[in-house]
């Protein structure tokens, strides 16, 4: 029982920072990435459908994302999607291909996207700390049960600690990574 629980704590821990990176990766900087128009959602016939199903994104150079969109009309749909989404970003068509440059960033809005992340970071935390209480009540519950002897209770405590300070080692690790890269000219 004890081991299922830790199992299924590391799991979910795990999850919460898969979540948390894949957050981090929305948070741009001024390197051109196709992961930023990952959630940018386009009118299709009447539908939403994620951008990269209905167009190829690629990298045209270091600072500029390509997208093509597989059928001709809907080059204005998707330039329209990019522009809508609130990512600060202003496309542009050439043809059939939507050039979309990503602007440099300031001083000021480098600042305002490392407190983004820290809140990102923070929140990933408060997820793997809820995961340890939840665990810690689980076997608390055990015990009192009397499923598990105290001394098996103890040792899974922590455990659930030291599982809990080695995600948020890794969460502080990602965001010194990500404040890094933010402020890098």
């Amino acid at each position: 029982m004890i081991a299922e629980l830790k199992k299924t704590t590391e799991q979910k821990m795990l999850k919460s920072l898969d979540a948390l990176k894949h957050d981090l990766a929305k948070v741009r900087t001024g390197r051109a990435h196709t992961g930023l128009l990952d959630h940018v959602q386009v009118d299709y016939y009447g539908s939403p459908m994620p951008i990269n199903q209905v167009a190829n994104l690629t990298l045209i150079d270091a600072r500029t994302i390509g997208v093509q969109p597989w059928e001709k009309n809907m080059v204005p749909k998707v330039e329209k999607a990019i522009r809508d989404a609130d990512l600060g970003l202003n496309p542009a068509t050439q043809g059939d291909v939507i050039r979309v440059p990503m602007p440099m960033l300031t001083e000021e809005r480098r600042k305002e996207l490392i407190k983004v992340v820290k809140q990102e970071g923070e929140a990933a935390k408060v997820a793997i700390r809820n995961l340890r209480r939840d665990a810690i009540a689980h076997l608390k519950d055990a015990l009192k049960k009397h499923e598990i002897p105290e001394d098996d209770e103890r040792r899974a405590q922590d455990d659930a600690q030291k599982l809990t300070d080695r995600y948020v080692a890794e969460v502080d690790r990602l965001l010194a990574e990500k404040e890094k890269d933010l402020m890098a000219v």
